[in-house]
């Protein structure tokens, strides 16, 4: 090839690239910046960063776990869809196929499962972690806000998730979690009937929750994950203390943070999917009642409540929870504090959430472990 065709290729290979990607490899500190405007995956990121967020310990890269989990869920989902059948009659045949007869499918619904629950916990954890360092406080209320409606949108993706495998284990959660739905005065009954789509779970409550689960919450869940990013840069990017404003550049060092923690998910997600595999039990049938029948695990602190008292338990405490997250940062008007982990100003208000978080958690473990037939209180190592 002579040296007048080649420089000609290279012209035309060159000015492709340079239409897809307009800066190149940046390689001075102006490029860098104007790759993170000018990119379509780097734009929601701001230009440059406090040096305070880019410390793992300043917020534990728990938000980024959580948008990682979601990543994993959304392209296993989409690889499962293709096996699965949301019919009573074709819905646990088709879990087992998945299992033992398409390829890597038992790790693919391993791998989404174990996601799942992780999503759950680590959605939690970051909504604690933003209490504890006063993330929430002006400019950032309205996306406290956001968060708390993700983490409830997330319970509600794992939940209707839960029923399609369509075996007892299943079955019975679904049962118990509408159930608690049913407790609430006036709206409870035609809420839970508008889920299930009659006044028992059967075909249409499985179609509704597949539906639910793989198109109208997953949007929902992308739209709202979309405004939590958008506003973290419009509030300013991450909360940091006063005093400590000096930037720098987003490219590389948030981008390199951010691509270790997704090889860190990555692996350990990998890792669960090898070691532990999703439980399926026997085919549902409502005429085998388990004792006892337990909701999800994310919902089994709220079953013991209830298990002291169905509308205190079932409407009244968890109602009065969300609504005093909702409107926490609009009450909480103290400033101080904001970007510390439990700083002291803050100390009255960080003991009283811990407290409500560690009961939340005390009574998943109790619902989980120390409850058997009946919902009597057994000791786990005696049975």
């Amino acid at each position: 090839m002579s040296e007048p065709t080649r420089g000609r290729i290279h012209r035309a290979w060159r000015r492709i690239y340079r239409s897809v990607f307009r800066i190149g490899w940046p390689r001075t500190r102006q490029q860098r910046l104007a790759a993170m405007l000018s990119s379509l995956a780097l734009h929601v990121h701001p230009t440059r960063v406090r040096v305070h967020v880019l410390r793992f310990s300043s917020t534990l890269g728990l938000g980024l776990v959580a948008f990682y989990l979601f990543l994993i869920l959304i392209v296993t989902g989409l690889a499962l869809m293709l096996y699965y059948v949301p019919h009573p009659d074709a819905a646990y045949r088709s879990m087992k196929d998945i299992q033992f007869a398409v390829t890597f499918g038992m790790f693919l619904r391993n791998t989404h499962r174990w996601a799942a629950h992780g999503m759950v916990a680590v959605v939690f954890l970051h909504m604690c972690r933003v209490f504890f360092t006063g993330s929430y406080k002006r400019p950032r209320e309205f996306n406290w806000v956001v968060g708390v409606l993700l983490l409830l949108l997330t319970l509600a993706l794992s939940f209707t998730g839960y029923l399609l495998p369509w075996d007892q284990l299943a079955f019975w959660a679904i049962t118990v979690g509408t159930s608690i739905v049913a407790y609430f005065p006036l709206v409870g009954e035609p809420a839970r009937y508008l889920l299930l789509g009659g006044h028992e779970i059967g075909q249409a409550a499985l179609l509704r929750f597949y539906v639910l689960h793989c198109v109208i919450l997953p949007l929902l869940m992308a739209s709202l994950i979309a405004l939590h990013f958008w506003r973290v840069v419009k509030d300013g990017g991450l909360a940091a203390p006063p005093g400590r404003m000096r930037r720098a550049p987003a490219w590389p060092h948030l981008l390199f943070r951010e691509l270790l923690i997704l090889v860190f998910v990555l692996v350990l997600v990998h890792a669960a999917a090898l070691a532990f595999d999703a439980p399926l039990e026997q085919i549902a049938d409502a005429a085998r009642t388990p004792n006892p029948a337990k909701a999800p695990w994310y919902f089994l602190g709220l079953q013991e409540l209830v298990h002291y008292g169905a509308i205190l338990g079932g409407v009244v405490v968890p109602t009065a929870m969300i609504i005093a997250l909702l409107v926490l940062p609009y009450v909480d008007r103290r400033g101080g504090g904001v970007g510390v982990w439990f700083a002291r100003e803050r100390r009255r208000a960080n003991t009283v959430f811990a407290l409500l978080a560690v009961v939340v958690v005390v009574l998943t473990v109790i619902g989980t472990f120390f409850r058997g037939p009946n919902w009597d209180w057994v000791w786990p190592w005696l049975r």
